[in-house]
């Protein structure tokens, strides 16, 4: 079994010859420190040393995706753009959320994604826009704006989530039809959860977040791609919904957050949706000895193997993460 089929059997909830590996997409600082650690030059290289089974390859990460004739990205605004002022902090009419300088899918180069997802070889290949609404809407608003404008203004959320949103949509819309069968699944992340909770309430996520949440997920799915949703935090109150809107995957199980840990995800949702990630970056990756690594990564498998993907519970592995312990996980993962 490759790769590929590998992780689209866990996916799929079947039964894989064994559990997945995907060492996460370090921050920029950390890649040069696995290099030296491991003797390798380049990211793939250092993949297949680890034996690592998936790739992202997402439309954003190539500069000339995106070809504004004026230089200018999706969304660069909010806290994308130092010293700026969240632009729609102050509206208060649809009329003001008409008139901003909305992206146009008009300018989308797919050339370089197509490229790379060309030469991925016998990997399963996560793609799609990141599709992060939730987040590009907090940086249109500011964060305190967004929530309280969900209880007195609501007409005005929902216009500015219209917009966000069907951006995507048809962003996602041209990419799956240039990509086709080049593609495994549709990756997407919205952070909807701090360490505690979630960041708006389940009443509020039904009513703002949801209804376009399963018009992507329904997009993917008419394309034959499975569906992987990122999502930080403590989101165990709406995992229900999550997978009553098709989620095939959760990633990346914050392991200290309230309520998702291995134990408590395998108790209530195993069999129900597969996992990608779990192995916590916030503590054990940084602090433990090898040996601890391996211990905890048995204990994950134990509980939310067959169906999981072994990975950091954040994707970014930063610099204070020894590269031992990133051996030791992908040695484990693939016992």
């Amino acid at each position: 079994m490759n790769s590929r089929d590998r992780i689209r059997t866990i996916i799929a909830g079947q039964k894989p010859d064994r559990c997945g590996f995907w060492m996460g997409n370090p921050h920029p600082d950390t890649w040069p420190i696995l290099h030296r650690y491991f003797g390798t030059q380049t990211e793939e290289e250092l993949r297949l040393k680890l034996h690592d089974d998936f790739r992202w390859i997402c439309p954003q990460f190539f500069a000339t995706t995106y070809q504004h004739p004026h230089g200018k990205s999706m969304f660069d605004e909010g806290l994308h753009r130092q010293g700026v002022s969240y632009p729609l902090a102050h509206a208060q009419s649809t009329t003001e959320v008409e008139s901003y300088d909305w992206p146009s899918a008009d300018y989308l180069n797919f050339d370089e994604c197509l490229a790379a997802l060309r030469q991925a070889g016998d990997f399963y290949r996560a793609s799609g826009f990141w599709t992060c609404f939730y987040h590009n809407i907090m940086d249109l608003f500011g964060m305190e704006n967004y929530m309280m404008n969900m209880y007195a203004n609501p007409e005005l959320v929902h216009a500015v989530t219209d917009k966000v949103c069907s951006f995507y949509y048809q962003a996602n819309e041209r990419f799956f039809e240039a990509a086709g069968e080049l593609i495994d699944a549709f990756f997407f992340g919205n952070d909807f959860g701090t360490q505690l909770d979630l960041i708006c309430g389940p009443k509020q996520f039904d009513e703002f977040i949801m209804p376009w949440f399963k018009k992507f997920t329904d997009q993917a799915h008419r394309r034959g791609y499975q569906v992987i949703l990122h999502s930080c935090g403590s989101i165990h109150k709406v995992i229900d919904r999550l997978v009553d809107a098709k989620v095939n995957c959760l990633h990346p199980l914050q392991a200290k957050a309230v309520d998702m840990d291995a134990r408590i995800l395998a108790r209530d949702f195993k069999g129900k949706i597969a996992f990608m990630g779990g192995i916590d970056t916030q503590d054990l990756l940084m602090n433990a000895a090898p040996a601890e690594i391996k211990a905890e990564v048995r204990r994950v498998k134990k509980l939310l193997g067959p169906n999981l993907i072994v990975s950091p519970s954040h994707e970014a592995i930063l610099p204070n993460v020894p590269p031992a312990n990133v051996e030791a996980m992908a040695q484990a993962a693939l016992e």
